[in-house]
């Protein structure tokens, strides 16, 4: 039985864990959480208390990867608000650890948020130009990962995450003169999220970059009204004024590369 070690139980890495399980794959998930250690092991998950610093690891990451042939790394950099951690160093560290493990195989889950807002269709092939401070270390990140002998990574590259219990409209219902009414949205469903990966998985498409969004790109202005609508929101309103665009990220390759096709509109 193959066994994966998810770096990150959380909003994603939790459902994925029991995805991968369903599929037959033994599971050991990493929370920062003791409560949640009762939680990830009732879900026959292997539970890990583990916590990535700057200039330490905390835990028992030998044993959380120990006999683990894929590691997937799912925890976003925490530099919002008064927040400045240097996730680069954290990374950093955990590397080092890994290139003594039996890994072979990385998934890195980032973000389109290593692209700048440029007007512009983006693929794969465009130069990353963040402009945010996330995805400026997200990007040093993928390229440390990626330059590394000692394991294959492949970077998966979300949009704006959402769920059943997750969606901006919930945060947006009833501001005003919102900027960017005409950008496109660049959404992706916590469905497609776990589908996607376990595509890479399933099909061994190592040493890779995709873009995850979903191919649908209406209006920030069209999108939010309509959800707010259908949730009984109240409704935000947008400056018209505001002229500025806005990127559109394709994910052609990862329905051509790897066959995909998404499953949950957004």
């Amino acid at each position: 039985m193959t066994q994966i070690s998810i770096l990150g139980c959380g909003w994603l890495g939790f459902p994925l864990a029991k995805a991968f399980i369903l599929d037959g794959f033994s599971i050991k998930g990493s929370t920062t959480s003791e409560d949640k250690l009762l939680i990830l092991k009732n879900n026959n998950i292997n539970p890990y208390l583990i916590s990535l610093n700057e200039n330490e690891i905390v835990g028992n990451i030998n044993g959380f990867l120990n006999n683990s042939e894929i590691l997937i790394i799912d925890i976003p950099p925490k530099l919002r608000g008064n927040s400045k951690e240097n996730f680069v160093l954290k990374i950093k560290n955990l590397i080092s650890i890994v290139e003594k493990s039996s890994v072979k195989k990385v998934l890195f889950v980032s973000s389109t948020s290593v692209y700048g807002d440029d007007n512009l269709v983006i693929t794969e092939e465009t130069i990353p130009n963040p402009d945010t401070e996330s995805g400026k270390q997200l990007w040093e990140v993928e390229i440390l990962l990626q330059n590394n002998i000692n394991f294959e990574t492949t970077i998966l590259r979300f949009g704006g995450l959402i769920g059943e219990d997750r969606h901006p409209v919930k945060y947006l219902a009833g501001r005003e003169n919102l900027e960017n009414p005409n950008a496109p949205v660049n959404l992706i469903h916590q469905n497609d999220c776990i589908g996607i990966i376990r595509k890479i998985v399933e099909t061994e498409i190592w040493n890779e970059t995709f873009n995850a969004v979903h191919p649908f790109h209406p209006t920030r202005k069209d999108y939010y009204t309509q959800k707010a609508k259908a949730l009984q929101l109240t409704i935000p309103t947008f400056n018209l004024d505001s002229k500025i665009g806005g990127k559109i990220i394709s994910s052609h390759k990862i329905e051509q590369q790897l066959n995909y096709t998404f499953v949950t509109s957004i």
